[in-house]
């Protein structure tokens, strides 16, 4: 079996981000990048189905510059097979979906794994869409996962606004990774050093006939306003008046 694992290089969770003078972008200087969460996430679940004894390959996936191998060499530091960079300008969520549409095409996956979202633009898109491309069933914000015993449909719990949704979904399929799912591993000095010989291959998008026109423009972006300090009530009648007269929330 293989499982084919999409994976985004996006700044780390910690870094401050200061919107660039033009007000249309970020000031990427000095920003250290990672691999997106919530695909570290997608990316250890591979890892445990392939530890489970079954003959799996893991291959991962990411769309966007040539920075974005030092995130894939992250992922098979961490056990990963191979890895394929898909060289792009564009990482527009519709682009995206279509990019990766024809390489799984190519790589024929029993199941594809992605986080549920970016954690830079928080879209939420790529999974859905990419399920609907390919005509394959999906299963989103994921918090549980088997495999059948011949890998032919996987037992999924989903996390929805009631609450908890068990499901039996047949595969092929596409699965977006929730935040309680696993536990990512880190790389062991070992993986590090196995992952600068295993194979990665860039392929330039425009060889895959996709159009890379972007459906989202950005027309402005501006920091959120600075958070005003707290103060002290001397007394309840003090704090609800504050309430009703200043945060106009009573």
């Amino acid at each position: 079996m293989k499982i084919l694992v999409a994976i985004k290089r996006v700044p780390d969770p910690e870094t401050t981000i200061k919107v660039n003078p033009e007000g249309n972008g970020i000031v990427e200087a000095g920003i250290k990048w990672v691999v997106n969460p919530f695909c570290e996430i997608a990316i250890e679940e591979a890892l445990k189905i392939k530890e489970a004894g079954s003959d799996v390959e893991v291959v991962l996936v990411s769309i966007g510059g040539s920075d974005s191998q030092e995130q894939l060499r992250t992922g098979l530091a961490m056990g990963a097979d191979r890895a394929i960079l898909v060289t792009a300008d564009s990482t527009d969520p519709t682009a995206v979906a279509k990019l990766l549409q024809t390489i799984v095409e190519k790589e024929e996956p029993g199941l594809l794994l992605l986080g549920k979202q970016a954690i830079d633009d928080d879209s939420n898109e790529v999974g859905q869409m990419l399920a609907q491309l390919l005509g394959w069933p999906q299963a989103t914000f994921i918090s549980e996962l088997k495999l059948s015993d011949d890998a032919s449909s996987a037992d999924v719990v989903r996390e929805v606004d009631g609450g908890l949704e068990s499901d039996r979904i047949p595969l092929p399929a596409v699965i977006t990774a929730d935040l309680r799912l696993n536990e990512p591993r880190y790389a062991s000095l070992p993986g590090i050093m196995k992952a600068r010989k295993k194979p990665l291959e860039e392929i330039e998008a425009s060889s895959l006939g996709v159009d890379m026109a972007p459906r989202i423009v950005i027309k402005s972006m501006s920091p959120p306003p600075e958070r005003q300090a707290g103060r002290t009530v001397e007394s309840v009648d003090e704090l609800v008046d504050a309430l009703r007269n200043e945060a106009k929330v009573l």
